[in-house]
Order: structure tokens, then C-alpha cells, then sequence
């Protein structure tokens, strides 16, 4: 990860500009409860007047790279966001440019951008960035995904009820086989192994990942894989997914869950854990695809539910998308503890950049629009009545 701090506006910058935003802007905000140059948390201070033109002609790519080069404040990004995304704001923006979002739609319409040739592009750009953030802003299972907070003290205890919850939807039962279809830094394998005696296979495009993995999995019957989930072709008890299913994309839906269903014995269960978008979209954030998640797409309960039919049945579909907000918030704390040993490596600008991740991912979920899934499928063969767990 390279420093540039080069378009990051200093301490001495930070006055308010006072000239009047456009009417449209205005309006807009003011119809989220949000002022410009104002006195609430949630309030934009605006600090160059050209972040105007930036939010009407590239929606919402402009408004992120103008916080990123410190054209904008705001004390509480993850409230502004919340009232921006329940008052439906994003979809108008992006209306205002039009050929930004014409753009976005035809991509996403006329290419596989989750290819296989494409596959490792999200693991270089985003997984393998530096482990060190990682491990400072996650928990020490190292879980980068959404905890489960029923009862927890705090976000370790969440997500290792979220490690245990995944093991009993699955019935885990020792001696078994289970695949993991992205496998992260290896969390899941390895409580699986230790705490239920089965064996796992992780796959993972990230080598970072692969390695950190490898070593937190020493000793146990554990093995980590560098490869595309296109590429499988042996058969488990199990199957398991954790937050890989954004990566997949529509147009790659059939092929997964074809891929599934034959590595998938006649009598196992399928557990997928997704993040979930409450409505059909044709297009990503142009911000998170181009600086967080590259050629990500969140899938919809319809397009589920359509690529699920005729291959699997479901057997439970658990939300608990209101326990990412927690989960997202927790990891913005610690990597804010944190950033004082991590920003002589990483500079000023990918400071803004990730913390407008992570709280404008919690305003997301806390708007209802982000909702966090975790399906129980099998196949119609499998025998055995499945209870649902909580």
C-alpha cells in the first residue's frame, strides 16, 4: 500500500466555504434532515465549493473522492449516511449524473466482470492490502463479516457466536468433510476443527489470506487453498460460504450454485452467508466497486431466491442484517485506536478512505436497505428433517 497524501487538505484548510450550495444540493439535503455548514453531527461542513460540481456530474464516486481529498467534513459519517440512504438521496444523486450511471448500468449489463480471469483482481486490490489493518481493526478470530449479536458483551463475543451459530445450522458432526468457499484468514476452519472435529478445505483468491490461514491453522486438518470456486471438483459433507457470495455477480449465479450442488453430498446442507440488498439493483456504488470491493454485486432476495430454484431447497433464511451496523461501528473503533501505529505506512488519504467505508457501510444497514442473510439449503434428496436454529 503506497502513502498519497498529496490531495488531502491540511489542518490550517479546514474553514467552512460559505458560498451557497445549489438548489438541488439544498433541497436534497434538507429533505435527509442534513444542513450544509451546519451545527449537527451528521452535518456536511463543506470545505472547497468544487465538491458541488464533483456530487452532480459523478454521483456518487465524486462525493466519496471529494471526502477522500478533504473537500468535505462531517463529525458523524454513519448518521449523515443513515439519513441519506432512508430518504432515498443515493438514487437521486446518481440521477443527476446520468452518463456516470448510464456507464455503471451498461458494465454491469454487458460484462461478467466476476469472471474467472477477473476472480484474484478483489484479493489483490482489497485482502491483500496489509494484514496489519486487519488485524487491528477485526476481532482475533480475524472474521470480516457480520457478528451475531443476540446476548454479546462486545464484538469478540459476536462473532464467536456467529463461528458456533454456522457450525449448528450445519449440523457439524465429527469425522465430517466441509468446504469453506472463501475462507478469509481462516476463523471458521479453524473453530470448526477444534470445537466440532471436522475436517476442512478453505479456498481463498487472497494469498495474503492464504498464508495468515495456513500458519493459524498449523497442526489441525485444515488445508488452504489459493484457487476460484470454479475450479472445484471434489465432494464434501458440507459446504459452507461467509461472505464471498458478494463477489460472484448475477451473470455467475447458475455456475455457483451448480458448483455447489455437485460438491455437495446428496444428504449435506449448504450454509450461504451474504450481505443482501433489500432491492434489484443493475449497478454497485461506483465508490465501493472502484476503492473497496472491485467487480463486487449484492444480490437481491429475488435474484436468490430465482438462482436458488431447482437446485436447492431452503430450508431457513435467517436476517440479522441490523447486527452489521454494531459489527461495522466496532471495526471503525478499533481501527481508529489503532491508526496511530498504522499511519506512518498508510497516510492521511486512505485514513478518510476507510473510515468512509466502514461508517457509510453502518448508515447503509442501519437504513434497512443493507440486510445481512444466512441461508440453509439442501438438496431435495437429503432424507433427514432440518429444525431451524437460532
Amino acid at each position: 500500500m503506497q502513502r498519497d497524501d498529496a490531495l488531502v487538505l491540511t489542518p490550517e484548510e479546514n474553514t467552512p466555504v460559505l458560498h451557497e450550495p445549489p438548489a438541488v444540493i439544498r433541497a436534497l439535503a434538507a429533505e435527509a434532515g442534513i444542513a450544509i455548514n451546519g451545527n449537527a453531527p451528521w452535518d456536511i461542513q463543506v470545505l472547497d465549493e468544487d465538491v458541488y460540481r464533483l456530487i452532480l456530474t459523478k454521483g456518487s464516486l465524486g462525493f466519496g473522492e471529494a471526502y477522500m481529498d478533504g473537500m468535505w467534513e462531517c463529525e458523524r459519517l454513519d448518521q449523515l449516511f443513515h439519513r441519506l440512504l432512508s430518504s432515498k438521496a443515493d438514487e437521486k444523486i446518481d440521477s443527476w449524473a446520468r452518463l456516470q450511471l448510464l456507464g455503471e448500468i451498461l458494465r454491469h449489463r454487458l460484462f461478467n466482470l466476476q469472471s474467472s480471469q477477473r476472480a484474484f483482481q478483489v484479493g489483490e486490490q482489497h485482502y491483500d492490502i496489509g494484514n496489519d489493518v486487519f488485524e487491528a481493526m477485526l476481532d482475533p478470530t480475524m472474521s470480516y463479516s457480520c457478528g451475531f449479536w443476540h446476548n454479546a458483551a462486545g464484538l469478540r463475543d459476536a462473532q464467536q457466536k456467529k463461528l458456533d451459530l454456522i457450525c449448528r445450522k450445519l449440523e457439524l458432526k465429527s469425522g465430517e468433510r466441509v468446504l469453506e468457499i472463501g475462507c478469509g484468514w481462516g476463523g471458521l476452519a479453524r473453530y470448526a476443527a477444534e470445537h466440532y472435529g471436522v475436517e476442512v478445505v478453505g479456498i481463498t483468491v487472497s494469498k495474503e489470506q492464504q498464508h495468515f490461514a495456513q500458519a493459524r491453522c498449523a497442526g489441525l486438518p485444515v488445508s488452504i487453498e489459493l484457487m476460484d470456486y470454479r475450479d472445484l471438483g471434489e465432494q464434501f459433507d458440507k459446504v459452507v460460504s461467509v461472505g464471498m457470495f458478494e463477489h460472484v455477480g448475477p451473470k455467475n449465479y447458475a455456475v455457483y450454485f451448480d458448483t455447489v450442488h455437485r460438491a455437495l453430498k446428496d444428504d449435506g446442507l449448504f450454509l450461504l452467508h451474504t450481505i443482501g440488498n433489500a432491492v434489484t439493483s443493475p449497478k454497485t456504488d461506483a465508490w465501493i466497486d472502484k476503492y473497496i470491493f472491485p467487480n463486487g454485486k449484492l444480490p437481491s432476495a429475488r435474484e436468490m431466491a430465482s438462482a436458488v430454484e431447482g437446485r436447492f431447497l431452503i430450508e431457513d433464511w435467517h436476517n440479522f442484517g441490523s447486527d452489521y451496523d454494531h459489527t461495522l461501528m466496532a471495526w471503525w473503533e478499533n481501527f481508529e485506536l489503532a491508526w496511530p501505529f498504522l499511519e506512518a505506512k498508510y497516510g492521511k488519504r486512505f485514513y478518510r478512505m476507510w473510515k468512509y467505508y466502514l461508517q457509510s457501510c453502518a448508515g447503509y444497514f442501519r437504513s434497512r436497505q443493507g440486510q445481512l442473510w444466512q441461508l440453509v439449503l439442501s438438496k431435495p434428496e437429503r432424507d433427514d428433517v432440518y429444525r431451524s436454529v437460532r
